[in-house]
């Protein structure tokens, strides 16, 4: 089943309460599992387990899974071998019609993280970038997104926090910022320390890097490869920092997470659902 949903059409609160199966994912879940995940297809799959938090527990192996596009998966069959029950996805409906495989064999919750497509919002956003080096433009477009269109943002966490019992697929095109984003929200809220966070988003140039080089190198000119160059990028510091400012201005990414319209027993539950505990 595949559905849509912008920041004023939220998930239904159903499901809050996590079973102690929930999250487990897949056989084998957690010991001598490796974060990066080998998807035919794919360059950027990570787990989001394993990771320690502040308060000396550990993210759940099997519960939320971060991707570059699943559509380009060559068998879709691999999203039910690692325990997957829902994909969130946050791409512009103008990047679905592209996509290879029409259906996937489980739930699929539509947000377009970044609403509906803009040219003159995208003029802003590229003035800003030819103004700024790459990191300082990342820094201010991740903080502009998470303000600007924060209710899409709290829609993305609600249809996590309400998934069936197994893993969610968090995706977009190449797995590196909108699904950063939402990664870094995801981790934070699990107690994963900032500098832990942005090691994550890191991981995200290393593994686009061949494919971006050749994806800037294809551009049709002077101006449109210097755009694409922007994108290889995804430096620790930016992603700390983006952290670092939000929290400031919200005092914690729950208090931003609520503010976005996700509900406390949603939050408690997605706590629960990405943490091991000691």
């Amino acid at each position: 089943m595949s559905r849509r949903l912008d920041g004023g059409d939220q998930p239904a609160q159903a499901r809050l309460s996590r079973p102690e199966s929930a999250g487990a994912g897949f056989a084998g879940a957690g010991a001598g599992m490796s974060r990066t995940l080998a998807w035919d297809g794919l360059l950027n799959v990570r787990d989001l387990g394993g990771l320690p938090t502040e308060d000396g527990a550990r993210t759940r192996f099997g519960a939320v899974i971060r991707a570059d596009n699943v559509r380009r998966l060559r068998d879709a069959g691999t999203l039910l071998e690692h325990g997957v029950t829902r994909v969130v996805d946050l791409r512009f409906p103008t990047e679905q019609e592209q996509d290879l495989i029409d259906e996937l064999p489980v739930d699929v919750v539509h947000v377009s993280l970044l609403g509906e497509w803009d040219d003159y919002y995208r003029g802003s956003l590229e003035r800003q970038m030819a103004a700024s080096a790459p990191p300082e433009y990342l820094r201010w477009s991740y903080l502009e997104f998470l303000e600007r269109f924060r209710r899409n943002f709290g829609a993305v966490i609600s249809a996590v926090a309400t998934a069936p019992d197994g893993a969610v697929c968090i995706h977009c095109q190449g797995g590196r910022d909108r699904t950063g984003m939402i990664s870094a929200l995801l981790l934070r809220l699990a107690g994963v320390g900032i500098e832990a966070v942005a090691e994550d988003y890191a991981a995200s140039e290393t593994a686009l890097a061949e494919a971006h080089a050749k994806w800037v190198e294809d551009a049709p000119d002077e101006i449109e490869r210097g755009r694409r160059a922007v994108f290889g990028h995804a430096p620790r510091h930016v992603m700390a920092e983006v952290l670092n400012e939000l929290e400031l201005r919200y005092g914690s990414v729950r208090a931003y997470l609520e503010a976005a319209g996700v509900s406390p027993d949603q939050l408690d539950a997605l706590h629960a659902r990405l943490r091991e505990e000691p």
